[in-house]
Order: structure tokens, then C-alpha cells, then sequence
């Protein structure tokens, strides 16, 4: 196959899942990595990697993401340990921010495991195209998930999310059905962010 990838962009409706998190004590960062990370857990073709030569895929995923630095305008590297328990998870998130947030440098939390896959969030900037571009030639078959600023249109808050994937391991089929059921799960987070 053609060493290909592609990048999807799409609109989401943030609206219930944000108002829920928030009357939850969530913090919606942590909300939406937890939700992409059990959403992509469920579907096999996204957590295909290579080890000596030999295709396989792993059962969950680690989301590895960027913190901004207010103090400097820098950002540093940073990955929390999954689980499948919001709450849990919850908990994983804040227990690293306390212990890095204050440390610079790429990558600030040691021993990245190598489930580790791309997810991060842009507060800054709405965008209708995102597309990572990789330069060390090496295949990358994990996702690369990128989130931006949400806006409020009629009532709704509406945040970009762009879906980068290596074309050996899915297709549009398989992104689209992903973003069918991020849109459903967005809009009832009655039926698992409790």
C-alpha cells in the first residue's frame, strides 16, 4: 500500500458534555482525553503499532499530550496513565499536573510508555483544517488527535477536532464511525461521565 495518511477535520457539538464536566468538577481537558482515549479503545485498527518488524495492536491507549507554561509562553510534553474509570482517570490527570505543571523542558514526565499516542488541545485557535506532518520517515500508524478553541454558535459550544491516521491501518470508514459515536457520546454524557 501506498505509505499514506490522512487527516479528517469535523466539527463537534461540545455543548452537554462541557456543561456536564463542569457541573461534575471536571476539568474538561481531562474530559475529552478520557473520552477520545476509551472511544479509540474500542476500535482496533486505531491501536495498531510495529515492534521488530511485526504488526500487532495494543488493548488501550496512553493519551500524551502538550501544558502550556504562563510563566514563559512554553509547552512541554506530558502523558497520564489511562483508565478505563473516569473518576480514576480524573484523578491521574490532576495528580500529574500537581507534579509537573512547574517543571520545563520537552517531555516532563519520564518512562512515556510506548502505547502513547498524540492527543492535544489548541485553547487558542478555531481552525478548519489541521494536518501533522511527520519527518523522520518512520511509519506511525497511532492517531494523531488535535482539538481547537470552541466557539458559541446559537447556543452551542462547537470545537474543531482533527483526526490524523496512517491509511495502511483505516480508512474514512472507520474515522467516520469514530466520529458518529464522539458526536453521540458528546451529546449524552448521561450514559458514561458520571
Amino acid at each position: 500500500m501506498m505509505p499514506t495518511g490522512f487527516t479528517i477535520n469535523m466539527d463537534v457539538n461540545i455543548t452537554a458534555t462541557y456543561l456536564a464536566a463542569k457541573q461534575h468538577h471536571y476539568h474538561f481537558f481531562a474530559v475529552y482525553l478520557y473520552l477520545i482515549t476509551h472511544l479509540i479503545s474500542e476500535q482496533p485498527e486505531f491501536m495498531i503499532a510495529q515492534r521488530d518488524g511485526q504488526l500487532g495492536h495494543y488493548t488501550n491507549l496512553t493519551p500524551s499530550y502538550l501544558i502550556f507554561h504562563e510563566d514563559n509562553q512554553t509547552i512541554s510534553g506530558m502523558w497520564t496513565t489511562y483508565d478505563a474509570n473516569l473518576s480514576n482517570f480524573h484523578e491521574n490527570y490532576l495528580t500529574d499536573l500537581k507534579q509537573y505543571q512547574a517543571q520545563h523542558g520537552a517531555m516532563i514526565k519520564a518512562d512515556q510508555p510506548e502505547n502513547a499516542y498524540m492527543i492535544n488541545m489548541n485553547p487558542w485557535l478555531h481552525f478548519n483544517s489541521y494536518t501533522p506532518l511527520t519527518f523522520n520517515g518512520l511509519p506511525n500508524y497511532l492517531p494523531v488527535i488535535e482539538a481547537g478553541k470552541y466557539v458559541v454558535q446559537a447556543g452551542k459550544r462547537i470545537m474543531p477536532l482533527s483526526f490524523t491516521i496512517h491509511h495502511a491501518v483505516a480508512d474514512a470508514y472507520h474515522v467516520s464511525h469514530f466520529f458518529q459515536r464522539l458526536q453521540s457520546s458528546l451529546d449524552h454524557p448521561e450514559d458514561w461521565l458520571l
